[in-house]
């Protein structure tokens, strides 16, 4: 479990906090990483790096030594149409529902202590964008993309926006 941190420029506009979960985290190279984004409900991320590019990526320990990692980055969104998304795409597990890769240049990586970070322990992964996505199809899928993920909720549009 990892959580996505993004931001607008503007002052009144939703910072985004997202938990990502499954097999979806990569390291590329010592300074990129990347990880397959599941379609969901919003898709500010996508809105917020197309803006500015600003991205930070937290992982925290959750049994064992107390410690948390942010890395800093810039980041940008890889489509199914984009020219490297075969390759990245072939480094993950596939997976249902997919609706984008984010892929970030790491300029600043950062450790702190968490101290007060609770233990908890792994049960296993949630099916239910499996579920979903097998439910509607992958006609289905791209209907609510384009229905849902075009722009965030302060209106800035997406990488799909450009669909």
């Amino acid at each position: 479990m990892f959580f996505v941190a993004t931001a607008p420029l503007t002052a009144d506009g939703h910072i985004n906090l997202s938990p990502k979960g499954l097999d979806s985290f990569k390291v590329l190279t010592p300074n990129k990483v990347a990880y397959l984004d599941v379609t969901g409900s919003g898709n500010e991320t996508s809105a917020h790096i197309l803006e500015n590019g600003r991205i930070t990526i937290m992982f925290c320990a959750f049994d064992g030594p107390p410690n948390i990692m942010r890395l800093y980055g810039t980041g940008y969104t890889v489509l199914p149409s984009h020219p490297e998304w075969e390759e990245l795409y072939s480094q993950f597990k596939p997976q249902l529902a997919i609706r984008q890769i984010i892929v970030a240049d790491i300029h600043k990586v950062q450790t702190s202590c968490g101290y007060s970070v609770p233990l908890y322990e792994y049960a296993g992964e949630r099916d239910h964008a499996v579920k979903w996505a097998t439910k509607i199809g992958e006609e289905g899928v791209e209907k609510y993309k384009a229905e849902n993920n075009k722009e965030s909720m302060d209106g800035l549009p997406t990488a799909l926006a450009k669909l």
